[in-house]
């Protein structure tokens, strides 16, 4: 019965973590498309004649792209599977140094 509570609690646990992940993600697309109309209109008022906002939209997009892969990335489940490996194994390692 433990055992299933613990296992229970982990999933709740994750889920949550998920989720927070997921609403970072979308917190973060809707500041850039809020913020990319305001800088060209920025660059468009104060220097028409060269169009730099070309490089502030480049750099959001990649971070964007980035963050949506980190979040909803093909290799997405494979990493959480190495992450809860890792933690169990460190968890393993902690309760083994403390047991001696």
């Amino acid at each position: 019965m433990e055992k299933e509570n613990y296992i229970q609690e982990e999933h709740y646990l994750n889920a949550k973590k998920r989720i927070k992940e997921i609403k970072a993600f979308y917190v973060h697309l809707i500041v850039n498309l809020v913020s990319i109309p305001i800088i060209v209109a920025v660059n468009l008022v104060f220097s028409p004649g060269f169009h730099w906002f070309w490089f502030a939209v480049v750099g959001i997009a990649l971070a964007t792209f980035f963050h949506w892969l980190g979040v909803f990335g093909l290799n997405n489940k494979r990493i959480r599977q190495w992450e809860d490996k890792k933690i169990k194994e460190l968890m393993n390692e902690q309760s083994n140094f403390k047991s001696n």
